[in-house]
């Protein structure tokens, strides 16, 4: 039994740590989601939003079937111009089947990187 709960902490960490840099924008998964991510998109940074300066944090809640595809995306909060390009790469990832479905949080982070 403790193994089994040091075995999740291990993973609920490893999952809450998980910060992968891109060009424009990165993701951190987090929350309850205890499945391993096996297909990562990364969002487009929109071009109008890059040209206006828009930078920040979208994040969503998503629900994972037990086979490992996303059933239900639910946009918890940024900005507009940033929420549909993350909706987007958050469709088409794939994740590690498990026992039983999972919800969680995940993160994208746009900055600019010209400024």
């Amino acid at each position: 039994m403790a193994m089994r709960r040091i075995g999740k902490l291990m993973l609920i960490a490893l999952l809450g740590g998980l910060l992968l840099a891109g060009s424009s924008s990165a993701q951190r998964v987090g929350g309850e989601l205890l499945k391993r991510v096996k297909t990562q998109v990364q969002p487009s940074y929109p071009e109008l939003a890059h040209r206006m300066g828009i930078s920040g944090v979208v994040k969503i809640q998503v629900t994972v079937s037990a086979s490992g595809k996303i059933t239900s995306t639910k946009l918890l909060g940024g900005h507009p111009l940033l929420a549909g390009a993350s909706e987007d790469a958050i469709r088409r990832w794939k994740f590690e089947p498990a026992s039983d479905e999972a919800t969680g949080v995940v993160e994208f982070k746009f900055e600019r990187t010209d400024q």
